[in-house]
């Protein structure tokens, strides 16, 4: 029976999973009888219906192709007033930010549906300021924060850009008369916000060749969220304004003394090559100062050790809570991505690595979850002291509660739900596809050619730099007086 449910499961997930990443995208407990029995009846049923999910999907080029665009947006911004550095490293993330690929409040967002209101989602952050110091921990101001958060003082920078950016902080005079500049989260989002508004002004009234078409421009508390439109199909970027540090920091320092699922398959230095802070405060935190530390270039890192299997489960299981527990607030994918982070610590190797075991690990993870629902408790996974849960009421952790259990008792039927979601969603973007195909008339914007043909070239390029200088620092570099073509830096050297 076990077989049967792997089985059926697995196939299950990994066309739900497929899709999802094309529109894009713990001893853990066994089987229950009611779930296997479910899953035995459904084993006997055609599978027809699960293979046409997935019709023919012709979207990654054009991702390429509104990635670059979305750069270029920003590589105007930093001309408009150079406040962003001129050399930046842009770190882009598939899923959007609903989807919990950053640790980032999501009350403040809002509601986009896949196949309404776009096809494919991304997060990008774009560093505001940088700090590169490889040498020690770098120690953080977390005397007004609680754990997880931090105030950035500007006395770490040099005066030309406390200059550039003190019209973005909050000012603090002390007793001795020193004036101390602390960059603001909120301001720094207003900010940024303006500024795209103002390019993407002027690329409206200016339209370029090759440039896509503006869908939607919306600041979501401190996130901007653009939707891009390139024919019939749209991509949804989360934009992210971020500091961004080289290094570790101090407070997350023990983290790295603990044994860990990923030694040996990847280097430290790998993992610990710098980490954010983002605009998020935390729930009494002032959201005027406030930051928080995301580890989003460590997470990428670590998934290239979780299996298939797994992260298979992860994805179901993110498909089910997004919609069962989206309100109240409580629990968001990027709690789930920290469960299995913990999961993957504390289950043997030799489990986590079973290709048939992706039913097991789902239900694990709904155990897990569950788990960490009824005692408060779900650690930051870098910063373990940091309790993601300990706010929340009685009252909403019962109520997610009870919905978990619903699933428990009937994963299957949920899973189904899910994937009704998905091809709901497939089906409403093919038939906008479709219309936009039979109707839409050539753009101003849109040069009437093939937009992959450059940026084709652009990712093979990327790939050979990536591939003969392993190890080394590749950064995107954006010519201020040439926006439109991007160059690339490795270490000092520039191409």
């Amino acid at each position: 029976m076990a077989a049967a449910l792997n089985h059926t499961l697995r196939f299950i997930l990994y066309r739900l999973v497929t899709f999802l990443e094309k529109g894009g995208r713990a001893h853990f407990s066994d089987v229950s009888q009611n779930v296997k029995r479910l899953i035995l009846r459904d084993a006997s049923e055609s599978k027809k219906d699960f293979v046409n999910i997935i019709p023919p999907y012709t979207l990654p080029p054009i991702k390429t192709y509104c990635r670059n665009k979305a750069l270029f947006v920003t590589g105007m911004v930093q001309k408009l007033d150079q406040k962003l550095p001129v050399a930046n490293e842009y770190l882009l993330l598939s899923g959007g930010v609903r989807e919990g690929v950053v640790d980032l409040d999501l009350d403040e967002l809002n509601v986009y549906a896949r196949g309404t209101d776009y096809d494919m989602d991304f997060t990008l952050l774009v560093p505001a300021l940088k700090l590169h110091d490889r040498n020690q921990p770098v120690t953080l101001d977390m005397r007004h924060s609680a754990l997880c958060h931090s105030w950035l003082s500007l006395r770490l920078f040099d005066e030309g850009t406390i200059s550039k950016w003190k019209d973005c902080c909050t000012i603090v005079d002390h007793i001795n008369g020193a004036t101390n500049y602390f960059f603001s989260p909120t301001k720094v989002a207003d900010w940024f916000y303006d500024s795209i508004s103002i390019v993407l002004s002027e690329i409206q009234k200016k339209p370029q060749r090759g440039m896509p078409k503006v869908e939607k421009v919306e600041k979501n508390g401190t996130i901007i969220s653009i939707i891009l439109g390139v024919g019939s199909s749209r991509m949804l970027y989360d934009i992210v304004p971020v500091v961004s540090f080289k290094g570790w920091p101090a407070v997350a320092q023990s983290w790295l003394m603990e044994n860990h699922f990923w030694d040996g398959k990847i280097t430290e230095e790998e993992v610990i090559s710098g980490f954010y802070l983002v605009p998020a405060c935390s729930y009494k935190g002032k959201k005027d100062n406030e930051w928080r530390l995301s580890f989003a270039r460590s997470e990428v890192q670590l998934k290239k050790c979780i299996s298939s299997s797994l992260m298979q489960a992860y994805q179901a299981c993110k498909a089910i809570i997004i919609k069962l527990l989206s309100r109240p607030k409580a629990i968001s994918p990027y709690h789930l991505r920290s469960m299995m982070l913990w999961a993957c610590d504390r289950l043997p190797a030799n489990y986590l690595a079973q290709e048939d075991y992706a039913a097991h690990f789902l239900l694990g993870l709904i155990d897990d979850l569950q788990h960490c629902l009824v005692n408060k408790m779900c650690p930051n996974y870098f910063i373990p002291q940091c309790n993601m849960l300990e706010h929340l009421s009685e009252e909403t952790v019962m109520l997610h509660a009870r919905k978990l259990s619903s699933v428990r008792s009937d994963p299957a039927e949920h899973l189904r739900t899910a994937i009704e979601h998905v091809k709901a969603a497939n089906r409403l973007t093919l038939e906008l596809q479709r219309r936009g195909s039979t109707t839409s008339i050539p753009s101003p914007q849109s040069d009437g050619g093939d937009p992959n043909q450059p940026d084709d070239r652009l990712a093979k390029k990327l790939q050979q730099l990536v591939t003969e200088n392993p190890g080394k620092s590749i950064s995107v570099f954006i010519n201020p007086d040439d926006v439109t073509r991007p160059h690339f830096r490795i270490d000092d050297k520039f191409f």
